[in-house]
């Protein structure tokens, strides 16, 4: 590292911000967020086994930094995903796989229903989609659903010959005929339920699993479900981040940034539309309200549409932030936009603003 850069690093503040690592032509080669943006960016440059091959590679070609300071870790985060989306810095691509959204597919009709990852969304296609998600988490519940109950069929279309995995088994018997068929179809509807929220019995069912395998003190049965129970389980927490999302709340959220300053956030889907330091002291709810009015525009198209893969990341963002307590927030319903219902919404923002710690919880 040369002297200047190391200078540089030595100067950085001790706050949150993004920083935009860069080559000798001045490329931007990777954008991230800190919270502490001295304490992240000197780690670069020590040298430690834990860098993976990728990181040390970006810290040979780097020459240079830039770096933006914002006021919480929140905005950091959300600026860094925005940054990445216009810039498309080279090492973001790399560290980042182009597999990395994953839907759930499951077939609805058919005499042979399936259920697969896929990584597209294809529209009338005679099969649901669940997703984007993008954890690595999908393929691991899907691999436990399947052991758990016995959906392992390497002959799904045969005739009344059982296949290897029903001789091992971890296949119901659907390449016997109709009655495991039957069988298969009931648990991909009730899957089905689960990732909707409306049918806990297929998690039910994998906690007796667990309960039955330790109570024959199979611990290492009892083990595998467990791991299982923890990734399908999952799936449900993802895809609440996506129903969420695709609601288009209008959100209000305060954030303490001291004793004597506030942060106000007005989030609409994926996106930031306003935010403003105020005073913690004084009337401070005439200011909110005029810019929520300003803001949530009534009559601006709210039609609900699936969450693209451009908006995942920052849409578990903000879920994350408003369910991690760090701030206090306030979903705003359309009609307290309507002029006859403003009290209603000045009752609210006043418990809002007056109770810094209240935290209105998303699940």
């Amino acid at each position: 590292m040369s002297i200047n850069l190391t200078e540089k690093v030595r100067s950085l503040p001790l706050a949150p911000g993004v920083y935009l690592m860069k080559d000798s032509q001045g490329q931007v080669l990777y954008v991230g967020k800190a919270k502490n943006l001295k304490n992240r960016v000197q780690s670069y440059f020590r040298n430690s086994t834990n860098h993976s091959p990728k990181i040390k590679k970006l810290v040979k070609h780097l020459r240079d930094f830039d770096y933006i300071l914002t006021d919480t870790e929140f905005e950091a985060f959300m600026l860094e995903c925005q940054l990445i989306q216009n810039i498309k810095p080279l090492y973001n691509r790399m560290m980042k796989s182009p597999q990395s959204f994953i839907y759930i597919s499951i077939s609805l009709t058919g005499k042979h229903r399936k259920i697969d990852i896929a990584y597209n969304h294809i529209e009338n296609d005679g099969k649901v989609y669940f997703g984007p998600f993008t954890s690595s988490n999908v393929e691991r519940a899907l691999r436990g659903l399947k052991e758990c109950f016995k959906l392992k069929c390497s002959n799904p279309i045969g005739k009344n010959s059982a296949c290897l995995n029903y001789s091992l088994g971890s296949c119901l018997g659907r390449c016997l005929g109709v009655p495991a068929e039957q069988q298969y179809n009931d648990i991909l509807d009730r899957f089905i339920g689960f990732l909707k929220g409306t049918d806990m019995s297929i998690l039910e069912e994998m906690n007796q699993m667990m309960l039955n395998a330790s109570e024959a003190f199979d611990f290492e049965s009892a083990s595998a479900y467990r791991d299982h129970i923890q990734a399908v389980s999952s799936l449900l927490k993802k895809e609440k981040v996506i129903e969420f999302t695709e609601e288009n709340h209008n959100i209000a959220a305060i954030e303490r940034l001291t004793d004597l300053t506030i942060k106000l956030f007005l989030i609409k889907r994926t996106e930031i539309l306003f935010s403003h330091s105020y005073a913690a002291a004084g009337n401070i709810e005439e200011k909110v309200k005029m810019n929520i009015l300003a803001y949530f525009n009534k009559d601006e198209a709210n039609a609900a549409r699936d969450v693209s893969r451009h908006e995942i990341d920052a849409a578990h963002i903000i879920y994350r932030y408003l369910h991690s307590g760090s701030c206090s927030y306030l979903i705003i319903p359309e009609n307290w936009l309507d002029h006859e219902n403003h009290s209603t919404l000045d009752l609210a923002l006043k418990n809002l603003l007056n109770n810094p710690q209240h935290f209105q919880p998303l699940i």
